[in-house]
């Protein structure tokens, strides 16, 4: 790749993101990196040698992406490119022994909580969920006064849905001093806004379906580390159950990461904005963001991240005609410009009632709503919930 490492630690992110990746520089040669479509590759060495050998091994269209991820994230080796956020989810837990105990946020991605309980139901592990917020209270399960301490520490910070900060420097350090290796998911905050390894992860998992491609127009998924030893164990994992990315899907990724700046400065600036509008409506009976300095974790996320996301979740408050579930959907529903849809990260605004999905834990508000925002004017998308709020005052 024509950046090096050594010349992206020098670099500012928004320009890592357009340089990143690149093709070598030669004389007509193009400055993007091709598709290749190809289930196999020439060669008569043995693998591990070099050869690429078949396309469940490697593919040259994956390279460019997990390099350019590694490097924004200030990993010492190239990525893991895979056919799904789950599918990284799948690869990750796989790293813990058999019997082993994986401690997960008890708000998270419903995927990875649902994963977890079905390898815990089967008896691969023992999951124990925790409030990922309350620094005491993981500590505890990490390494319990009676009972086998940890194997993996799995975090989120924001949380999914609930937005809760985990103070992350200190938990993965409770975590290794437990024996734990420790996963986060980044995929709310970006390489941009948060850099997990530089605050002692082991592991970072990226969505890569929602931010870093940003147009809701391939489901992808990574893993980056920069330790060899974990990054083998899961290549290894990666071609024998062959969760692989698509190398089309791949090379529409990273021509999406080449705008993660813009977008993320935007739909950051679009977020503060709207939650601050937000907090005082009388038909928002509560609202998390970390951008809002009465947020609870509003000082945890401004010493470890960059920005504060553009993430936020409303209780949209019910009446005497109507319950507040009933309310959050009439909401959504009276929406024109805001999407009613599931996922997040890309460059339209989307918004939805999380509970309606039957994964999404009990201890999730039936009112609970939502909103990614996207890079439309900021403007539009007020009048629209403006709009939408005036309906249930009807």
């Amino acid at each position: 790749m024509s950046l090096s490492r050594e010349h992206a630690a020098e670099l500012s992110a928004d320009t890592v993101v357009v340089a990143a990746g690149r093709p070598e520089r030669a004389h007509d040669e193009a400055v993007n990196p091709p598709i290749v479509l190809s289930s196999t590759y020439f060669g008569t060495g043995a693998l591990g040698d070099g050869d690429r050998g078949y396309g469940r091994y490697a593919n040259p269209t994956w390279d460019p992406f997990e390099e350019a991820l590694a490097q924004l994230e200030g990993a010492e080796l190239p990525g893991l490119l895979y056919a799904s956020g789950l599918a990284a989810v799948s690869s990750a837990l796989s790293l813990i022994p058999a019997g082993g105990v994986l401690v997960m946020p008890s708000h998270s991605y419903s995927g990875s909580l649902v994963m977890a309980s079905e390898l815990a139901a089967k008896g691969h592990l023992e999951l124990r969920t925790v409030d990922i917020a309350d620094t005491d209270a993981v500590k505890a399960v990490l390494a319990p006064e009676n009972g086998k301490a940890a194997d993996m520490l799995w975090l989120e910070s924001p949380t999914n849905p609930m937005l809760g900060i985990a103070d992350v420097r200190i938990l993965t350090d409770a975590a290794h001093a437990a024996g734990a290796v420790v996963v986060t998911d980044n995929t709310f905050s970006t390489p941009l806004v948060q850099q997990p390894l530089g605050l002692g992860s082991d592991v970072v998992l990226h969505s890569v379906t929602k931010y870093l491609a940003g147009h809701s127009d391939v489901v992808l998924g990574a893993l980056v580390t920069s330790n060899p030893e974990l990054r083998a164990e899961l290549l290894h994992q990666r071609t024998i159950h062959g969760g692989i990315a698509g190398p089309f899907e791949a090379w529409l990724a990273l021509r999406g990461l080449r705008t993660l700046a813009l977008r993320v400065e935007r739909s950051q600036a679009s977020a503060a904005t709207i939650a601050e509008r937000l907090k005082d409506h009388p038909r928002v009976e509560s609202i998390r963001f970390p951008g809002l300095p009465d947020d609870p974790g509003h000082e945890r996320a401004r010493k470890q991240m960059k920005g504060f996301g553009s993430i936020l979740c409303i209780q949209v408050a019910g009446d005497a005609s109507r319950s507040a579930a009933d309310a959050a959907d009439e909401l959504v529903r009276a929406l024109r410009l805001w999407i009613p849809a599931t996922s997040l990260g890309g460059v339209e605004s989307l918004i939805e009632r999380r509970r309606r999905h039957a994964a999404e834990p009990a201890s999730v508000p039936e009112n609970l709503v939502r909103m990614s925002v996207g890079i439309e004017n900021v403007e539009d998308l007020w009048a629209d919930l403006e709009q939408a709020l005036a309906t249930l005052e009807r």
